[in-house]
């Protein structure tokens, strides 16, 4: 039987928040110590490109993401951990799928579709007003990093399966062309992966606006978590927990038996006031360690960069020579 091998890629485009920690990272990590499977694990810096970004800030993003994945406990010596720019095959493997891709499927990508339907409502008579090629070209760029390891597997959100559906497309009509080169990976829906919501009541999302940092300082956490959404039930009144933000973060967190507890202490009319205190409480007891070891790792950049310089290492002993069997199936060969 072939092993499983998993792929996750991280964006570097803002602060880690709690919403990716239960979601990515604490998942990720658990299931990285498997050892009947392989684990990649990636800082995707040429994909957050397609978002114009700052420069500045894509630095700072990938020193405190992989210091998160660090500090809370990810064995890099067993998973494969690096920075995507630091593996030249892949940029290399994008431009070669780029050849088997046809255009029709990328038209068909959700992202491009959404910026297409975003300028139609807008009135704009070129529907492709800008939009840049990264952006349009962002499913091929991520079938490169799929395609590279050999991945059978890839975590994500129901969002990007299509991307991973697309990852095969390319796969299959390469394998075609070219012979089997190629696995073809699966999409993983965490069906039951926790999804929080945000400060207002909607996703959390950098985009809105409304994340709790994961590392925030005590005093930070504690200010963030007090403007936590509610409703206007009085203490003593009971509440119910669906649809509580404050209820849902604490459920991510905390153990079944003390979530029976809490809902409890909700259908007894737990003040608003107190239950914010109680979820802050919590989670600062519970990130406590992590957020100082993380804060060393800040401080101390060249730790990080170590460790992502060995992860390219051990990634490209597998990217180099599999790239060297690609390009001697397409044709690019030395001559003598």
């Amino acid at each position: 039987m072939t092993q499983d091998i998993y792929l996750t890629g991280i964006t570097t485009t803002g602060t880690p928040h709690i919403g990716n920690y239960v979601g990515a990272i604490r998942p990720g990590i658990a299931a990285s110590k498997d050892p009947s499977t392989e684990h990649f694990y990636f800082l995707a810096d040429y994909h957050s490109l397609a978002k114009n970004e700052d420069p500045d800030k894509i630095v700072r993003s990938t020193l405190e993401i992989a210091a998160a994945w660090m500090a809370l406990g990810l064995d890099t010596d067993r998973a494969f951990f690096y920075r995507q720019s630091d593996i030249p095959e892949i940029p290399e493997l994008t431009w070669i799928l780029t050849g088997m891709t046809a255009k029709g499927l990328m038209n068909r990508a959700h992202s491009y579709k959404a910026a297409v339907q975003a300028n139609e409502e807008r009135g704009n008579a070129d529907p492709d007003k800008g939009i840049m090629m990264a952006l349009y070209s962002y499913p091929i760029l991520m079938a490169a990093d799929i395609l590279m390891f050999r991945s059978t597997k890839v975590p994500v959100g129901k969002d990007q399966k299509q991307h991973v559906e697309m990852a095969r497309d390319i796969a299959q009509r390469f394998n075609h062309n070219y012979g089997e080169t190629f696995v073809l990976p699966e999409p993983v829906i965490g069906e039951h992966t926790a999804v929080l919501k945000g400060l207002d009541g909607r996703k959390m999302s950098k985009s809105y606006n409304n994340t709790i940092p994961l590392f925030a300082n005590e005093k930070q956490l504690r200010k963030l978590i007090m403007k936590i959404k509610t409703n206007s039930l009085e203490p003593g009144e009971p509440k119910g927990t669906a649809d509580s933000t404050l209820f849902e973060i604490y459920k991510a967190f905390a153990s079944s038996e003390e979530t029976l507890a809490i809902e409890k202490a909700y259908a007894g009319g737990i003040a608003w006031g107190e239950m914010k205190q109680l979820l802050f409480e919590y989670i600062n007891d519970h990130l406590k360690p992590a957020r100082e070891e993380y804060q060393r790792l800040v401080a101390n950049p060249e730790i990080v960069e170590a460790e992502l310089q060995k992860g390219a290492e051990k990634a490209r002993a597998r990217s180099g020579p599999f790239l060297a069997e690609i390009r001697d199936a397409i044709g690019i060969r030395r001559l003598g």
